[in-house]
């Protein structure tokens, strides 16, 4: 807040008194809570008077809220002194009143943050840290400009040489070209840094004189500086989308790579991902062959992935990987689908790539066996009986994908038993589990962004993804009122 502010007791009354203002105007209680509670009957009216504000989705069951909570009310709590005051807000998007507002801002995982601009005409992810210090630091560069006007050499003192700088540098601050820039500072200010300059030998990387505006995109690895000429918003926008990405982007104990990893996963595009013991003998040999492949690449629709065993535990959980298919490279493409070569060597890698893109290998199908003894009251589901069971047995099925390594699934199996229970003397209701990391299943059919998530078909085909409260009375309504009441009586498999 500006010094002038802080120098005058009476200024500082006026600044209270407006923030009480809008927080009693918003619904706020005077419990000290500075998080804004919002609903489906406020939501519209609320964010429409603001210019800037961050709104949290979350669900009272999540164990991820529940940590975020008081970080975020201690951020909440700073920013109402910003000049002006930063709102937070939240919405239990787990109420039903509240499920159509979290379908139209597609929330798949909780919490969601998203930051709302210009009475929430214009809305962003937020892509910040979760804890107090963080969020403040976050929030207070996302509500200024989205582009930073430098001026001298110490203005240029912003651009930090160990994340991605993305400098305008223009004859004059008009025209088409500076137009699209801000743009596309404005769009992109959540992911990158920007500033703008009519000077190009203040930046401390890159050719000190320019041929026509231009837009430089500086980065702590590759090539370290690129310029680009095209101000068509589109053809920005893929550019800045491939030059952040590394050639091959790092995943190891180095905590500085974690804003190259999470785009990595991020992006739209196929992922190869090679794993293999960082300090083995050959590492070098893997690394050379690995780059040479991904240069010959770059620019296809394919990013690339280097992950040290050790670091990429989480990985091969997710993925349903085993340490002794190491060295490994995994191949998802753009469709999900999974492509994999296991106990890899340096000089299968090219080969192995080119027959990928050449369309000459079978998408790999991951499955557990199927069960030869499938009695518990939650019944086991793998990749190669899902469509017996699911899709073909005339049943109302519920079926968990879970991780095994998940704290809520964990949280989650003694209630599924439960439930399983209480419909066990009901033949056409089946109560059904499967391990997301060790089988593949449709991802156009199911949408798993986090675990657990559930699904249920009814007998009749309808498919539903139930987002209720994991609790047993909850689950068993939901089943009850989905049920289909009239079902094909075809038997299930013997393995039920």
């Amino acid at each position: 807040m500006a010094s002038r502010v802080w120098g005058c007791l009476l200024c500082v009354c006026v600044l209270i008194a407006s923030v009480v203002s809008i927080r009693a105007a918003e619904g706020e209680s005077d419990s000290g809570e500075y998080v804004v509670t919002l609903d489906h009957s406020n939501f519209s009216d609320t964010v429409s008077k603001h210019n800037f504000i961050v709104v949290e989705f979350y669900a009272p069951w999540c164990g991820h809220c529940k940590n975020l909570a008081p970080e975020y009310e201690k951020a909440a709590s700073i920013l109402s002194s910003h000049d002006p005051p930063i709102i937070l807000a939240k919405v239990n998007a787990n109420d039903e009143a509240n499920k159509e507002l979290a379908s139209e801002f597609e929330i798949r995982g909780f919490p969601t943050l998203k930051i709302l601009r210009n009475g929430g005409k214009n809305v962003q992810d937020y892509k910040g840290p979760r804890e107090a210090d963080g969020i403040v630091a976050y929030l207070k560069k996302q509500v200024g400009p989205a582009s930073t006007e430098i001026k001298s050499a110490e203005d240029a003192g912003i651009i930090d040489e160990q994340t991605i700088f993305i400098v305008g540098v223009f004859p004059e601050f008009s025209g088409e070209e500076f137009e699209n820039f801000t743009i596309l500072a404005e769009k992109m200010r959540s992911d990158y840094d920007f500033g703008h300059t009519l000077d190009a030998k203040l930046l401390p990387r890159g050719e000190s004189a320019v041929n026509g505006p231009t837009i430089r995109l500086l980065k702590p690895f590759d090539e370290l500086v690129v310029d680009f000429q095209d101000f068509q918003l589109d053809a920005l926008e893929k550019f800045v989308d491939e030059a952040s990405m590394p050639i091959v982007t790092i995943f190891n104990a180095d905590q500085t790579n974690q804003p190259f990893l999470v785009r990595f996963f991020n992006s739209p595009y196929a992922k190869a991902m090679l794993f293999l013991n960082f300090s083995s003998e050959l590492f070098d040999a893997f690394k050379s062959k690995y780059h040479d492949v991904a240069v010959l690449y770059k620019g296809k629709d394919i990013s690339f992935l280097l992950g040290d065993l050790e670091a990429s535990q989480g990985a091969f959980e997710y993925y349903g990987l085993k340490e002794d298919q190491a060295p490994l490279i995994v191949i998802q493409n753009m469709d999900n689908q999974k492509y994999l070569k296991a106990n890899v060597q340096p000089d299968h890698i090219a080969p192995w790539l080119k027959e990928y893109m050449d369309g000459n290998i079978k998408p790999f199908k991951k499955s557990e066996p199927i069960p030869q003894v499938n009695s518990e009251p939650v019944k086991v589901v793998v990749a190669d009986s899902l469509h017996d069971i699911v899709f073909e047995s005339g049943k109302n099925v519920l079926l968990e994908f879970y991780a095994p390594w998940c704290g809520h699934c964990k949280k989650l199996a003694p209630i599924l038993d439960e439930v399983a229970i209480s419909f066990e003397n009901d033949a056409d209701v089946i109560i059904a589990k499967m391990d997301a990391t060790a089988n593949d299943f449709p991802n156009e059919i199911f949408d798993v962004q986090g675990f657990p998530t559930l699904y249920f078909k009814s007998a009749s085909g309808n498919l539903l993804q139930y987002e209720g409260d994991r609790t047993k009375e909850e689950i068993i309504a939901f089943i009850q009122k989905n049920c289909d009441k009239t079902v094909q009586q075809d038997s299930v498999k013997d393995e039920l």
